[in-house]
């Protein structure tokens, strides 16, 4: 596990509010994480920070939000989480709970699957001391179900709300946001003009927007949906951006002078009719990163925000675009040095 002293274990959002030092976080993973560049066809460049890489091992941008989830939980307690079929969150709850020494219980309902999902539900099985199976989409029945495992293990478990949505969570987005403001700064890379990613429950992309408002960049965040349409929306994120602003101001006891950010954009078109179905534009996308970067995307998430990447990129009225990394493939991904070249030595 990592620590403050290894120098990858700092937290820029603790850096920017002293005070938030006192919540309780755990130390899990690496950072700051790197960004590499990819050398695209025709001169173009676009930029990858790689949150795959941000732990030893299940990397991603679900551990950012665990570490304030999971702070305080303490070895021989249980967790309890849920989500789809494949669902990383439910995986790296279990993987990182699993080195608090705690176990987890999982609530886990259907979805379309696909090699991708296969593969992390496998893993999240193993890893999970329970998994309570429904057989229906998310909707009535396997709501209704983690709403009983709540009552039934309820003041004997720590609750992960889904995709570690809420508050808490978010403050690890922000600092990612401020971390790379860091970076930036530090001449890594240029200000990024687009920052995209996936948009899943929403977390991420309301911390990055936030977080950027308070580093007082005008970065346009660009979620690109890859869940239904009724599971995440602009205003629930702004909702939810909203909901960390006020945590942090009350944990800081500090006002925080800059207004929640409209500077974001959800994307509806990459969608591809199910969570977890292979879009062909996606795999086209993916296959250009690997063969320019190595950076191996997955299909369910990366794949699809790649491609509106990569559309950016080909407008040259862009600006500098940043496709942010937020899926680990399992275990520790290691960069490929036959790739693009990390944006630290430009």
């Amino acid at each position: 596990m990592s620590s403050e002293s290894s120098g990858r274990g700092r937290c820029a959002l603790v850096a920017r509010f002293p005070r938030l030092a006192l919540v309780p976080r755990a130390r899990l993973g690496l950072f700051p994480s790197p960004v590499d560049v990819c050398d695209l066809a025709g001169g173009s460049r676009l930029y990858l920070k790689r949150d795959d890489l941000n732990a030893a091992e299940f990397g991603g941008n679900k551990v950012r939000a665990l570490e304030f989830l999971l702070g305080g939980v303490e070895r021989g307690e249980t967790v309890l989480t849920g989500g789809g079929y494949g669902s990383t969150h439910v995986l790296s709850t279990a993987a990182h709970a699993g080195r608090l020494g705690a176990e987890t219980i999982a609530v886990r309902w259907a979805h379309e699957p696909n090699e991708s999902a296969q593969q992390v539900a496998t893993q999240a099985t193993e890893r999970c001391a329970r998994v309570i199976e429904s057989a229906t989409v998310a909707g009535g029945l396997a709501r209704l179900l983690l709403f009983r495992a709540r009552l039934r293990f309820r003041g004997r478990s720590h609750y992960i709300p889904l995709g570690g949505r809420a508050p808490l969570g978010v403050l690890g987005h922000v600092g990612a946001a401020l971390e790379l403001a860091e970076q930036v700064e530090a001449g890594v890379l240029p200000a990024p003009a687009c920052v995209v990613l996936p948009l899943g429950t929403g977390g991420t992309a309301a911390g990055l927007a936030l977080g950027f408002a308070i580093a007082g960049f005008r970065t346009r965040v660009i979620a690109v949906r890859v869940v239904p349409r009724a599971a995440v929306g602009s205003w629930r994120v702004r909702w939810l951006a909203h909901r960390t602003h006020r945590l942090i101001e009350r944990l800081a006891g500090e006002r925080v002078t800059h207004r929640v950010p409209m500077n974001l954009e959800v994307r509806h078109d990459a969608y591809g009719g199910a969570y977890g179905r292979p879009l062909p534009e996606g795999e086209s996308a993916r296959r250009v990163i690997l063969e320019c970067s190595g950076v191996r995307l997955d299909s369910t998430y990366g794949a699809k925000a790649a491609a509106v990447a990569l559309q950016l990129v080909a407008d040259a009225d862009s600006g500098p675009v940043l496709l942010w990394v937020t899926y680990s493939h399992g275990g520790h991904v290691q960069s490929i040095e036959s790739g693009g070249e990390s944006a630290r030595n430009k």
